[in-house]
């Protein structure tokens, strides 16, 4: 996830220290991505500082500890340009826990599992679709609204899925569930039961002990 890239734009602003970056941060993208991490923030620029994406100053204040303010460099522009001009994959692929709940329950065979899943996941979906439609009713930032938009638009996809993974599953009377049922069950019969090295004749512990 590329919180640093994020950060380095931010520097493009002006030099900023930890927590008017985390403040920033937090105001451009929105209420969706919840709070940034203080410490996380103060180790990403750690890394920038170290990658020499950015500049430390160390700033005394009269009465309060010293503060460190962050400028970006030459070297931070041209990876935030080169960020910019490339597209972004997936963070994640497409591993998501919800797809291996889905495969679990269909190979267990039961319609029952199936549906209690599917439907315990779109109960979750549809309450998190209220919530981010009401904080894009309340967004004044156009850019926010935006981003609440693409994230009710990725959970409208997640709730299609659910169907499509209904239609399929439960859609033909258990016929299909039967099928990936027996299916385990014959690759379980089947599959040669691995070797245990140290219960083979002539060696391991108990040859030893003999």
């Amino acid at each position: 996830m590329a919180i640093q890239h994020a950060v380095l734009a931010l520097l493009t602003g002006g030099p900023s220290h930890g927590y008017q970056l985390k403040s920033a941060f937090e105001a451009a993208v929105g209420p969706q991505w919840g709070p940034l991490n203080i410490g996380h923030l103060y180790q990403i620029l750690d890394r920038l500082s170290r990658d020499e994406l950015v500049v430390a100053e160390r700033q005394p204040q009269p009465i309060k500890p010293d503060r460190v303010v962050y400028e970006i460099t030459p070297a931070g522009r041209a990876e935030l340009a080169r960020w910019l001009a490339e597209p972004s994959p997936r963070s994640g692929g497409f591993r998501d826990d919800f797809f291996l709940k889905v495969t679990a329950a269909a190979r267990s065979g039961s319609a029952a599992t199936v549906r209690a899943v599917l439907s315990n996941q779109r109960g979750h979906l549809l309450r998190e679709l209220r919530n981010l439609d009401g904080l894009r009713r309340a967004a004044e930032d156009p850019v926010v609204g935006l981003l609440l938009t693409a994230a009710s638009r990725h959970v409208t996809a997640d709730l299609s899925f659910v169907d499509d993974a209904e239609s399929a599953l439960l859609g033909d009377e258990g016929q299909l569930l039967a099928r990936l049922a027996a299916a385990v069950a014959d690759q379980s019969a089947t599959d040669p039961e691995p070797i245990d090295s140290g219960r083979v004749s002539g060696s391991g512990p108990e040859r030893a002990a003999g």
